[in-house]
């Protein structure tokens, strides 16, 4: 089979596209005839810094949807042929991968291959952040980073349909800002990474009293402009760090004043943790789609050895929705050897 490695960290080009063996699911796994699969930018972070990589070399991707190949000892609830999506630790960019059973989702009725690619990742996590973790309630109001990306395209759907008062985002173009204000966004600011000043104008929209819910998956001087934004009793959750800046603390000082909270997320994180709840937290954001209450366009799809210009796009920050990369199994192929 096909996999696409990497064999050292640096840009775009070192991946590579190499023949492997087609791997055996151990007890309690699953392998899958990999259809698509989902590019996020913590692969970028991977391929570039190491990131969640445990030794080179190291195969990314972190979601894919297809058709279960085999069924590792003590699986049950799923069947060889089936099309499930699937959240991996690792190994996606191929046409086989294996993941833990847990993490393996039967696709909903209605929901084809190319749409399935597009959950495992990004829709749990939007669902966490609107319902779970920042319990946002009818009225409130949501400032969302990234507003344009793949989690911020659904945040903006999600946040509508609960009732939000007003979903503001934030994103670093004109286009960007555009595409945002068509899934769910009241008013987008354009702001740039280096120097974010968005929350002087996230007080202007709001009288003054800033948003009830920010989330923000940038981190560095941008979670610290986020929790400058809130209004009273307002809640910052933090779902990632692209700026790649160092982790800062929130003390007693920044919270006491308005009597502000600070939480986080990581659905990688919670796949290791509590496999349980993630399960559970999946069904719940998967049934939307099936509901029709969201969608995530995919904007560019990418032919597995293509992998690196994938990359390339979505290093350049001008990508919006999802890319995905289309492997063997998306003609319905299951006869590698």
């Amino acid at each position: 089979m096909r996999a696409v490695e990497i064999q050292e960290y640096g840009g775009p080009e070192v991946l590579r596209v190499v023949e492997a063996e087609v791997p055996a699911p151990g007890p309690g796994q699953v392998s899958i005839d990999v259809a698509y699969t989902g590019v996020n930018f913590a692969d970028l972070k991977a391929r570039a810094d190491g990131y969640r990589v445990p030794a080179l070399p190291f195969v990314p991707g972190l979601e894919v949807s297809g058709r279960v190949r085999a069924l590792g000892a003590g699986v049950t609830g799923l069947a060889v042929g089936q099309e499930v999506a699937a959240l991996t630790q690792g190994g996606a960019y191929a046409d086989v991968v294996v993941a833990d059973a847990v993490t393996v989702f039967p696709l909903p009725p209605g929901v084809d291959l190319r749409t399935g690619a597009t959950l495992p990742t990004v829709l749990p996590t939007a669902y966490a952040l609107i319902h779970t973790v920042g319990r946002l309630q009818p009225g409130e109001t949501v400032l969302v980073q990234g507003a344009a990306g793949g989690v911020g395209t659904v945040l903006g759907q999600l946040a509508s349909a609960a009732g939000a008062g007003a979903v503001y985002g934030v994103v670093s173009s004109a286009a960007k800002a555009e595409y945002a204000r068509e899934h769910g966004y009241d008013e987008v600011f354009i702001t740039s990474s280096t120097a974010p000043s968005f929350a002087k104008e996230v007080r202007g929209a709001t009288d003054g009293r800033g948003v009830d819910l920010a989330l923000d998956p940038v981190g560095g001087e941008t979670l610290r402009a986020s929790l400058d934004s809130l209004a009273p009793f307002g809640r910052l959750v933090s779902f990632g760090n692209a700026s790649g800046a160092q982790p800062w603390q929130v003390g007693q000082p920044d919270l006491y004043p308005l009597a502000l909270s600070v939480s986080g997320f990581s659905i990688l994180t919670l796949a290791q943790t509590s496999p349980t709840e993630l399960r559970t937290l999946t069904e719940r954001a998967f049934q939307t789609v099936v509901d029709g209450v969201v969608s995530l366009p995919v904007t560019a799809e990418f032919a597995l050895p293509d992998a690196a210009e994938a990359h390339r796009l979505m290093g350049t920050r001008t990508s919006t929705g999802k890319l995905l990369l289309r492997a063997h199994g998306a003609d319905g192929a299951t006869d590698l050897a």
